[in-house]
């Protein structure tokens, strides 16, 4: 990571103080809010349209943003989503997408983060999403009294998304870039992280995935294996953790959230995880009929538990 001083000050009360960006309609009518209020820290990347695969994975994304889901009957907390896909793509047609759609339906307000990815000529490098996941907590935030929203902000990853969110709960204090405005005076503490089949470690043996490769390349130091496991960086600050895991995950060794549930554990962090008899890898929000369709349900008990909405009907 870039240079970085440790600051674990809650800003919260800021929010009415700082300027609220608002969203903006873009092609098809979809809103979305801008990460950045110009150029993303470092600059380069790529030019031009992004790049969307049949199944609507989405990749080439010149300029980070938020889509917004508004719900109908709005609760006021948020939930950020951050699809996974390596590092290399962002698969928004199979998790980011429903996802925040299932939120919505619950009256949550939903954004789904399109952030920088590494290996697209960014000067910030492995950096960059983390970059991205941070402010746009603090977007949100500040977005927070134009959109009805009480400041509750919570985050929700599947697989490297998993790892980016993941990283938003235990680096919050960290000062990845430098201000651009009043919104980084908030905080970028999330009040509650989901990982969803997350990759967690960047130790062997468990480290034979792209999150590995694109972050710390193929021959990383264990300095920088540290410095990108989340595991690592959990304290007795970082929010409370919720973990979907199936035992039969090909890509993420369910060693993965086992690791992390002992590092919460260890720190006194409140963590529950479940652990799918089976699953596999890349089951989003759950298929009807297998293991995998119990998860959505284990999470809106969590969420109710931690003040994010409250279930009727």
């Amino acid at each position: 990571m870039a240079a970085r001083l440790t600051r674990r000050v809650m800003l919260a009360g800021l929010t009415a103080a700082v300027n609220c960006p608002a969203p903006v309609r873009a092609a098809g009518g979809r809103e979305i809010i801008p990460v950045w209020p110009g150029m993303p820290p470092g600059g380069s990347g790529p030019s031009g349209p992004e790049r969307v695969s049949a199944r609507g994975a989405i990749s080439h994304i010149a300029t980070p943003h938020l889509r917004l889901y508004r719900p109908e009957n709005p609760n006021g907390a948020a939930v950020l989503i951050a699809a996974g896909g390596g590092y290399r793509h962002i698969e928004m047609g199979t998790e980011g997408a429903p996802a925040a759609h299932w939120l919505a339906a619950r009256g949550i307000t939903a954004f789904a983060l399109l952030y920088r990815l590494p290996d697209e000529g960014w000067s910030a490098g492995p950096d960059a999403p983390l970059q991205d996941a941070q402010r746009a907590i603090r977007v949100i935030r500040a977005a927070s009294v134009g959109l009805g929203l009480n400041g509750r902000v919570g985050v929700l990853g599947f697989s490297s998304g998993g790892h980016l969110m993941g990283m938003a709960a235990t680096r919050f204090g960290d000062e990845t870039y430098a201000p651009v405005d009043q919104a980084d005076r908030l905080s970028a503490r999330p009040n509650n992280a989901a990982l969803i089949y997350p990759i967690i470690t960047l130790d062997p043996p468990y480290d034979g995935t792209s999150t590995r490769r694109v972050l710390i390349g193929d021959n990383p130091t264990q300095a920088a294996r540290a410095e990108w496991s989340v595991q690592t960086g959990v304290r007795r600050d970082c929010p409370p953790v919720f973990m979907v895991q199936a035992q039969d995950d090909p890509i993420s060794n369910p060693e993965n959230s086992q690791i992390m549930q002992q590092a919460c554990d260890a720190a006194g962090v409140p963590v529950e995880r479940h652990l799918l008899r089976t699953g596999g890898h890349g089951f989003d929000m759950g298929r009807t009929g297998s293991d995998t369709g119990l998860w959505p349900g284990w999470y809106q008990a969590w969420l109710k538990r931690q003040g994010m909405f409250q279930i009727t009907g």
